[in-house]
């Protein structure tokens, strides 16, 4: 029996089904009404990331994958050891977006795909034209120093809805797919999350391309990004690094508005866009080069038709694809 008969692809597919479809229910208001321009767009854009924790929650508890006595240790919940591993990742998780996303800058303004402005005039005429008439100027340093050092924590409160995500992306369907190999359940995990975003890109949200472009540009940032948390998780054995990760992704993602002369292209120079696949090509090659991703503790019993454990085939340990 090869690797690939050993996943449990029921399962799999009615996550994928519940999420996408959850998704596409939740921005349902919006394409009736105006968009991203309406009201509740904000309160929506939230409620859409619960919607992979409640399609993972629903597959676990219905369908019995994983096996009731695995489901903490299967969705990367508990428990949390080695500590200082998980202590180590959570750390990097937490402060290695950012750097990632600034990276990313750099790689845009070397291939000429933006101009940086320190004097931030484009940020100060995106602050002026917010401000109500009338309203007093604030300084525009002051706001850039502001912006910077709260980074930190709106990424530990952006972890929160990131939960939502995260329980269903790298805490269900990485495992249940992780039968695979390491490659091949990282790369098809990461497309099925970039597909999910499909309801509010087409909006407009993140590129402003309401075209099959946008889809396109967001599934391949999704991938990039996906190996890199999917590898915290994997490393970890636990859900919790890559929750920090993805807030602190999302805390960041405005970084390039602040530094450049005007408004970017975010399909080329922002964090999901062409600049952020390098940069996160880059961490993945080092990750590589120093054995990273062959370091894998157990994940626990994941939804597989299989009990025999070994090297290539358990979905515990089992060794990295080529």
């Amino acid at each position: 029996m090869t690797a690939a008969q050993k996943v449990r692809w029921a399962p799999v597919l009615a996550f994928v089904l519940l999420a996408c479809g959850l998704a596409w229910l939740v921005a349902l208001p919006l394409w009736l009404g105006d968009g991203l321009a309406e009201p509740l767009a904000p309160v929506l854009l939230v409620v859409m990331m619960l919607t992979p924790a409640v399609a993972a929650l629903i597959v676990t508890f219905a369908l019995g994958a994983p096996a009731r006595g695995t489901r903490l240790r299967f969705l990367g919940f508990w428990p949390l050891r080695p500590a200082r591993r998980v202590v180590w990742l959570l750390l990097i998780g937490w402060l290695g977006p950012p750097v990632v996303v600034a990276l990313g800058i750099l790689i845009a303004v070397a291939l000429g795909i933006v101009q940086l402005d320190f004097t931030f005039a484009g940020l100060a005429a995106q602050i002026e034209q917010a401000l109500p008439a009338g309203a007093p100027m604030p300084p525009v340093g002051l706001v850039v120093i502001s912006q910077l050092a709260i980074i930190p924590i709106a990424a530990l409160v952006n972890s929160i809805p990131a939960l939502g995500e995260e329980l269903g992306w790298r805490g269900w369907l990485l495992p249940a797919l992780r039968p695979l190999g390491t490659w091949p359940a990282l790369l098809v995990s990461g497309v099925i999350w970039g597909l999910w975003h499909s309801p509010v890109i087409l909006l407009g949200y993140n590129f402003g391309r309401t075209d099959i472009s946008g889809v396109l540009f967001m599934t391949v940032g999704c991938v990039a990004w996906g190996v890199l948390l999917g590898w915290l998780r994997l490393r970890s054995a636990s859900i919790w690094p890559a929750v920090v990760a993805h807030g602190s992704l999302n805390a960041s993602a405005g970084l390039i508005l602040i530094v450049a002369a005007g408004q970017p292209d975010l399909a080329l120079a922002g964090p999901l866009g062409v600049a952020g696949w390098v940069a996160a090509a880059v961490v993945v090659a080092v990750l590589l080069v120093t054995g990273q991703f062959r370091r894998q503790p157990e994940l626990g019993a994941a939804p597989v038709a299989t009990t025999r454990v070994g090297e290539t085939d358990a979905p515990a340990s089992p060794s990295v694809a080529p």
